[in-house]
């Protein structure tokens, strides 16, 4: 397979697998097109999407600049944190309602797409994440220092995420037409994986293991591999 190709698929591949997982941005996206349409969760994706190529595409070309942002990643936890917690009170508060209401966070006037590309810039947790896979991609001389590496597998990323996330968004659909005689139910359900997820934010923050103090170690360790690469193409 050509080196583009393969680091193309490579990036769908894992971006595809990371959106399976329970997360806050797979679920809304399901949780709108429950609530409103399908067409209004995509906006959402794609808005989200957008975001995340964009991260990782900074990660690859800044990552000096972003490994000395622990501040900066530090505030962006507590704001995901909250927004997570809001979007968990507004699916129970929903679920109370007698007669039928939407998640009032995610059913807001805000477009779609913008709406999901806010949530998806205030929360950092991908940054490490694609650092480290990109680490691992540099080190198995996959992903090489070069723009057309870079935009393939960026593209691979936002289609990967994408087919990740109609995953839930048409899975959501299925729930909600099986159980369409009490919606009540699926607020409670997502209600409780919002909160859940919250939770879970919170543990890491307390532990000191969430994207702010991952970032410096990962940002560091994909510098050092980028540099040793570039030595190697330059001494061949």
């Amino acid at each position: 397979m050509p080196p583009l190709l393969r680091i193309f698929f490579t990036g769908l591949l894992i971006s595809f697998l990371g959106s399976l997982p329970l997360a806050t941005m797979n679920v809304a996206a399901m949780q709108i097109a429950v609530s409103d349409t399908i067409i209004a969760a995509m906006l959402f994706s794609l808005g989200s999407l957008l975001v995340e190529m964009f991260y990782v595409r900074l990660s690859l070309v800044a990552l000096s600049w972003i490994s000395h942002q622990r501040k900066l990643f530090r505030v962006l936890e507590y704001v995901t944190l909250i927004i997570v917690l809001a979007l968990a009170v507004a699916e129970f508060y929903a679920a109370s309602q007698p007669s039928e209401a939407k998640n009032i966070v995610l059913s807001s006037t805000l477009p779609k797409f913008i709406l999901g590309a806010l949530m998806c810039a205030l929360s950092p947790g991908q940054i490490p994440f694609w650092l480290g896979w990109s680490t691992v991609l540099f080190s198995k001389k996959i992903l090489q220092p070069k723009s057309s590496f870079y935009n393939f597998y960026i593209l691979g990323i936002g289609i990967g995420t994408f087919l990740g996330n109609c995953i839930f968004i048409f899975g959501g659909m299925l729930i909600a037409n099986t159980i369409n005689t009490n919606q009540k139910i699926l607020h409670w359900i997502i209600g409780a994986i919002f909160l859940g997820t919250a939770l879970y934010q919170a543990v890491k923050m307390i532990m000191r293991k969430g994207p702010a103090t991952l970032i410096a170690p990962a940002g560091e360790r994909l510098m050092q591999m980028e540099t040793l690469l570039k030595r190697i193409k330059k001494d061949y």
